[in-house]
């Protein structure tokens, strides 16, 4: 199946997600009583509050999008050149319009794909609810209600690694350690993003991080179509 799809017809991405505030005590009343009635399913390890709050970026109704990092090939015969660009900043809203350009202008055809890690369970579904939530209509290849599940134009590494079975969630990080990948988490991991955001504020650090996650992803899917990982030359970052 793998080998007859097109590197030249797939998006590679990665998102990095913060709490929407710094902390806790910095959300409006409402906010805060809604975020102690969903924290109350949380695995809750300490109990302090800032602490707990510093997850609420991998829900997309109390976290925001940062950063998203793209990844697509171009094929000249025999020569193919990955494409590294990252969408990045405070204003939510303006970066994922940015990227929606994108893939209403590259990537909107029946035939072209998205492929994150994990991407069913979290980057995809997150980038929709966020985009419904900033106004911004979603695109083709994202907007996935009444379609069949053939038609869904999704890829995800970690559901490929399964192979059918659903027992436990593999991490981005093993499967670059065990497939002789280097892995991005050697210096940075998702749960950091938060402090490095929030107070280190250093975005391009987080971009890094995220590109880094995009190339890996790249590097893990051309092993999973038993061909050659990218040299450093066939990798060119974009501002």
């Amino acid at each position: 199946m793998l080998e007859k799809i097109r590197l030249d017809k797939i998006l590679f991405l990665d998102i990095e997600t913060v709490p929407q505030e710094q902390s806790f005590e910095k959300l409006d009343a409402k906010s805060r009583e809604l975020w102690l009635n969903k924290s109350k399913f949380i695995n809750k390890t300490p109990s302090d509050e800032d602490h707990l709050y510093n997850r609420a970026g991998i829900y997309a109704e109390f976290g925001k999008i940062v950063c998203i990092s793209t990844g697509y090939f171009t094929v000249t015969g025999k020569e193919k050149q990955l494409h590294i660009k990252s969408y990045y900043g405070d204003d939510e809203k303006a970066l994922i319009a940015s990227f929606k350009e994108l893939l209403d202008k590259q990537f909107y055809k029946s035939d072209h794909m998205l492929c994150a890690h994990n991407g069913k369970e979290f980057d995809f579904p997150y980038l929709c609810r966020r985009m419904l939530i900033n106004r911004i209509k979603l695109p083709a290849i994202l907007d996935i209600a009444g379609k069949k599940p053939w038609e869904i134009q999704h890829l995800d590494t970690m559901e490929l690694w399964r192979f059918g079975d659903y027992k436990n969630y593999t991490p981005l990080a093993l499967l670059a350690h065990i497939f002789g990948i280097p892995s991005p988490k050697e210096e940075m991991d998702g749960s950091q993003v938060c402090k490095v955001y929030w107070q280190e504020k250093n975005l391009k650090k987080i971009a890094e991080y995220c590109r880094k996650d995009v190339i890996t992803i790249v590097q893990l899917f051309l092993h999973f179509k038993n061909e050659e990982i990218l040299s450093d030359t066939q990798i060119r970052v974009e501002d």
